[in-house]
């Protein structure tokens, strides 16, 4: 167990290597840059801004960091066209036609109890979404929010969250202002399809997940799949590294290592064959230019290659 103190309500990391320890008892494999990224987070209440490509990890970071606190995670998967409705709250309408209808029965009927009125705006006809849900003042201890994927989102959506962002409260016309009891921890992430606002970003600790180099994959691969033959991880991983090198439209991620390993225990494989490469390209590449431009020669050359590459430094940058 990774040592922690009392931090409020958080049982947080005691230092930059507990980080580290206490993701990788969630089998998440983290270098110390991001483990110190992620523990000033935790120390500082700042949200932590992670930007990379689609597929290294940086959703999962969010899921271990869950895990590894004990505490809930809440998820906002952005979207175009997102809105307060989605994201913050909106009115429970159908409950209030049901209750505005029982008002009137009961009128028409002579019940002097209905005569009380109704407040259709009170707080229990109030949905709350997942940015609203997380500064609950019921909680007894910070979840971690995930808004996952902000560069999916319209650029107005961003103001949403500013004062969320800066003062851990969100403000309902018909309700007032919602405080959150404790801030929760929260994690952006962006796959970087367009440049989220500087306001934004200056509000947030900010890390960019790059690619992993081979050792570090391996490490993630046999933490994730700890049954795989150390052989066939190796070769796998090697394989990736060298793909990664090829001129692709989608290099693929951290992810699509692990699901092809897993495909790849499915089939029964221990060892990898250029013809079952051949067969489940589609798991690593998810274009078909990409999957006709390796397959066949190509992807014999890249075995070929990999079997006598060495570890390489550094992960490959978008």
């Amino acid at each position: 167990m990774t040592a922690v103190h009392t931090d409020d309500d958080l049982l947080a990391p005691a230092s930059v290597e507990d980080v580290q320890g206490l993701l990788r008892d969630q089998a998440y494999i983290t270098d110390r840059g991001l483990a110190i990224a992620i523990y000033l987070a935790l120390k500082l209440r700042r949200p932590l801004f992670l930007e990379g490509e689609a597929g290294v990890g940086k959703t999962e970071i969010a899921r271990a960091l869950a895990a590894g606190l004990h505490t809930d995670l809440i998820r906002l998967q952005c979207y175009e066209g997102l809105d307060v409705n989605h994201a913050v709250y909106e009115w429970n309408h159908t409950r209030q036609l049901l209750e505005i209808r029982l008002l009137e029965a009961r009128r028409g009927s002579g019940d002097g109890a209905a005569d009380g009125g109704l407040d259709l705006f009170s707080p229990q006809f109030l949905i709350k979404r997942p940015l609203l849900a997380a500064i609950d003042e019921s909680r007894e201890r910070a979840p971690v929010l995930l808004i996952d994927e902000l560069d999916r989102a319209d650029e107005e959506f961003e103001g949403f969250l500013l004062e969320l962002l800066a003062d851990y409260q969100i403000t309902i016309p018909e309700l007032g202002t919602f405080h959150a009891a404790y801030p929760p921890v929260v994690v952006i992430t962006s796959n970087r399809t367009r440049e989220v606002h500087d306001a934004l970003k200056r509000r947030c600790l900010y890390y960019w997940v790059d690619y992993p180099d081979y050792q570090k994959e391996l490490q993630i691969v046999s933490a994730r799949l700890p049954d795989a033959p150390r052989q066939l991880a190796q070769q796998v991983t090697s394989f990736i590294q060298e793909l990664r090198e090829t001129e692709l439209y989608k290099i693929p991620g951290v992810s699509e290592t692990l699901d092809w390993t897993s495909a790849l225990l499915a089939l029964n494989m221990r060892e990898l064959e250029p013809e079952v490469i051949d067969d489940t390209l589609g798991i690593m590449l998810k274009y078909q230019d990409d999957i006709e431009a390796v397959r066949g020669e190509p992807v014999r050359a890249l075995l070929e290659r990999s079997r006598h590459r060495g570890p390489r430094r550094g992960g490959r940058r978008g």
